[in-house]
């Protein structure tokens, strides 16, 4: 039987308890902490990942799927805003907090937004729990993959949607992510349905998932200001919903150019120092620094999943060699 989030602690080294007894204390607060703390309306049914206080938990939400995530165990590992004890309520100006949220996600993501971008990331009200919304917001902004989720779910469809968040817990929702043993990549049963069982519809939907990758590809290659690179490109990272959209689930190891540049650019003896996981550049003897360009991309690193679909569904070769011009990038006859 499922039982409370509560119950299920001990399976991901978590602590409701402690962030619960925060919640009552009136130290943190948001939209699921009420069905956390109080309704228990939100199920725990098992851990996916528990790794140096990264946790990622499937739970039930009112009957819904979703997953939570946090990169840290505690709500207190977070660095907390120390102004906050000396304040009176409604003490700093809303373009303050706006101005701040705005710098926390430059640091993040290595680019200054829009104004109007940083809305999903700020978007509560003030009111007797500002101090609690304020340190519950600010322990979120230092998560990168939460603000990556929160500021391009209203510009990308290849992204997790954020459904809502309980201190330094954030809710996304479940997909059926992607598995190295499974000789499709994707168990499009598992996604879509029985109705997929026949084989001729199976490989019809594997195709329009090899699409979707594509797609999801020259998306984050050019549809942003700045080229999003993906230095961690491996089957459990990526899912597909329920209309065969493929979603990186996983952008810890994701950067737009500058960050990228900034982070290849270190000294070198030789290229093997220019490696950043799925990412490298090249090293300059002369100046025994990394190139600042990334020698490989996105698409190249996508080849091995793309291969998948391609000899073991049988899908059309053309669907690789003419989408997006992708004989000029890899040879995959």
């Amino acid at each position: 039987m499922s039982a409370p989030l509560e119950a299920g602690k001990m399976l991901c080294g978590l602590s409701p308890e402690i962030r619960c007894l925060d919640y009552r204390k009136g130290a943190l607060t948001g939209d699921l902490c009420e069905d956390l703390c109080v309704a228990q309306k939100l199920i725990y049914k098992r851990c996916l990942y528990y790794d140096q206080g990264k946790k990622v938990i499937e739970a039930d939400w009112r009957g819904r799927p979703v997953i939570l995530k946090s990169k840290k165990e505690i709500f207190s590992s977070y660095q907390h805003l120390g102004f906050l004890e000396e304040m009176e309520s409604h003490g700093i100006p809303e373009s303050d907090l706006l101005l701040m949220v705005a710098l926390e996600i430059k640091n993040a993501l290595g680019l200054e937004l829009p104004s109007n971008t940083t809305g999903p990331l700020w978007t509560r009200r003030r009111g007797p729990h500002w101090k609690a919304q304020l340190a519950s917001m600010w322990s979120l902004l230092q998560q990168e993959e939460y603000i990556y989720f929160s500021v391009l779910q209203d510009f990308s469809k290849h992204v997790l949607r954020v459904i809502g968040s309980c201190g330094h817990f954030y809710a996304v929702e479940y997909l059926t992510a992607g598995h190295a043993w499974h000789n499709t990549l994707f168990s499009v049963k598992d996604a879509v349905g029985a109705s997929f069982s026949e084989i001729k519809s199976q490989a019809k939907a594997i195709t329009e998932i090899a699409i979707s990758f594509l797609d999801m590809v020259n998306h984050f290659d050019n549809d942003f200001s700045h080229r999003l690179h993906l230095c961690d490109i491996k089957p459990e990272n990526f899912a597909i919903r329920n209309d065969l959209t493929v979603v990186a689930i996983d952008v810890d190891m994701a950067f737009f150019e500058p960050k990228m540049r900034d982070i290849l650019e270190q000294n070198c003896t030789g290229d093997e120092d220019c490696n950043f996981f799925d990412c490298f550049s090249k090293c300059n003897l002369r100046s025994r620094k990394c190139g600042a360009v990334r020698a490989n991309n996105n698409l190249q690193n996508s080849f091995t999943c793309l291969k998948r679909f391609h000899y073991n569904m049988e899908v059309p070769a053309v669907v690789f060699s003419h989408h997006m011009g992708l004989q000029a990038s890899c040879d995959i006859s």
